[in-house]
């Protein structure tokens, strides 16, 4: 079984990479469209070259690479996507033999952690407008996609994660809730810019408190992605 988890950045996509990579039966991949994005974009992103440098290029290749062998021969394969990667000329055709499942947090919560660490953020950098086009090509397809809110795991991960594996025809795995503090050994290069809290971390963080403040010069990004948004976490698991 492949899993293709579906977020935009700072939606607690890493952790969740760690707890499936923790299961033992399950191969994970981190973000393997990067290097291509910004091969075709041209963006200037921390870690440039060196991502560049990391994976293939080429998107067709990549996608391929989706459906091929699993790494280790396991019998589950997590494959963690950033939906701002998801650009024209990427293909989707491969994502009709995957299970599509969307990762969701709140704008402002993603906003004021993308900021921090990488500055003046737009709608396209967070990925909100990307990912509901997402659900609805899953759908389209006559797929159920599984949606599942960020906020909802660290609320009881424990029974949101079991409800998450039941709803893939995944059997759950204690392991999930934990992990060993350091990253995993299939972090992309640019987790050092980017993973330093979860790197410190053996599980899932407690539960969120009050939104956070975003900043005036920021109001726009929020107001651009709330709909969709709220039109993704209507169905959410």
């Amino acid at each position: 079984m492949r899993i293709a988890m579906w977020s935009g950045p700072r939606n607690l996509s890493t952790a969740m990479m760690y707890a499936f990579g923790n299961r033992g039966d399950c191969a994970v991949v981190d973000e393997p469209f990067y290097a291509a994005y910004l091969a075709m974009t041209g963006l200037d992103h921390p870690m440039h070259a060196e991502i560049l440098e990391s994976q293939p290029q080429n998107p067709e290749t990549v996608a391929e690479t989706l459906l091929g062998p699993v790494p280790a021969a396991k019998p589950f394969y997590y494959q963690k996507h950033m939906t701002q990667h998801m650009i024209p000329g990427v293909p989707r055709d491969w994502m009709r033999d995957v299970t599509n499942v969307f990762l969701i947090r709140h704008p402002a919560r993603v906003i004021a952690s993308y900021a921090a660490k990488r500055e003046n953020p737009v709608l396209e950098d967070i990925g909100f407008r990307q990912q509901a086009e997402l659900f609805e090509l899953v759908r389209s397809w006559g797929q159920v996609p599984v949606v599942v809110d960020s906020h909802d795991i660290r609320e009881d991960p424990a029974a949101k994660l079991e409800q998450l594996c039941e709803m893939t025809g995944m059997p759950y795995s204690p392991k999930m809730l934990n992990w060993p503090k350091g990253g995993h050994k299939d972090d992309g290069v640019w987790a050092e810019h980017w993973y330093g809290a979860v790197w410190t971390s053996t599980g899932f963080a407690g539960p969120e408190g009050p939104l956070p403040d975003v900043p005036e010069e920021l109001q726009p990004v929020l107001q651009a992605a709330m709909p969709y948004y709220e039109q993704m976490r209507a169905a959410k698991i």
